[in-house]
């Protein structure tokens, strides 16, 4: 078994962006990535820590705009408006769930797609959807593309069971499988003889946001495992939708959790800023 842990796949990422970010700054331009974050969550503060440190070494900006989280829909809007408007931002990163009070919806229409840069927009997920290579796809979609190809894992005319349908990441991985020219079975929780489904494919990808979902009964040999869940299991120890020990003993390579597609997440993101930047 191949453990396929994600940070060799950020560090080529990293390694192939670091000539593109050279080249924008003699041009006098800082790739920049504005942060959008209502309130002060403890998990947002993290993930935001992560984006400061990962952006500050690669020589690029972040840029955080915070408001209160009893902030108006107005407020929240205005914000959006302008790092819309501005030049000088290269993508806009919105952190959810938003307060109950704010309509994410309206968010959906407004934020321009050429810097939604995790494709939270209505138009963003359309071209995604479209194969529209000017859009940007979920980061964390995007990030299981990024392992499969770092690791050479041949995807034409293979076939991959997805277990998972939601808009962040079942459905959009989804449909950049299919851009690669792999067969894709779309699978959930409510499928009939889920087992079977996965034991077809040669690649699965776990995303239905259920702990150690998969185990030993649903995989073969020969297969890679991609696991993008993110869980916590019941000794409060991270896990993804798949259970690695027994997973793990049968395919041919599997990522883990945490240190897998999680460990991708924010060169992806890096990446989108930058090529937001150059296309500016």
């Amino acid at each position: 078994m191949k453990e396929l842990l994600g940070k060799p796949a950020a560090d080529k990422i990293n390694e192939d962006l670091a000539p593109q970010i050279e080249s924008l700054k003699l041009e006098g331009v800082v790739p920049t990535l504005e942060v959008i974050r209502v309130g002060a969550r403890e998990d947002d503060l993290a993930y935001e820590r992560g984006l400061l440190k990962k952006f500050e070494s690669m020589n690029c900006q972040v840029v955080v705009k915070e408001l209160p989280s009893d902030c108006s829909q107005d407020d929240l809007e205005k914000a959006v408006i302008e790092a819309n408007e501005n030049p000088d931002i290269h993508g806009i990163l919105m952190f959810r769930p938003l307060p109950k009070t704010l309509s994410e919806a309206r968010i959906k229409e407004l934020i321009n797609p050429l810097k939604d840069v995790d494709s939270m927009g209505t138009a963003s997920l359309a071209g995604v959807f479209a194969g529209d290579k000017n859009t940007f796809p979920p980061c964390t979609a995007q990030a299981v593309i990024e392992i499969l190809k770092f690791y050479g894992i041949e995807l034409k005319g293979k076939k991959v069971t997805v277990v998972g349908r939601s808009l962040v990441i079942g459905k959009p991985v989804s449909m950049l499988l299919m851009g690669e020219n792999a067969t894709v079975t779309i699978c959930h929780t409510k499928t009939a003889d889920l087992k079977s489904e996965c034991k077809a494919a040669d690649i699965i990808v776990a995303c239905a946001g259920v702990a150690k979902m998969l185990n030993s009964e649903y995989v073969r040999e020969g297969q890679y495992v991609i696991d993008v869940g993110m869980n916590v299991d019941e000794n409060g120890k991270l896990c993804g939708d798949v259970d690695f020990s027994s997973v793990s003993e049968i395919v041919e390579g599997i990522t883990p959790v945490p240190r897998g597609v999680g460990s991708v997440t924010t060169s992806v993101l890096l990446k989108h800023t930058v090529n937001g930047a150059l296309r500016a």
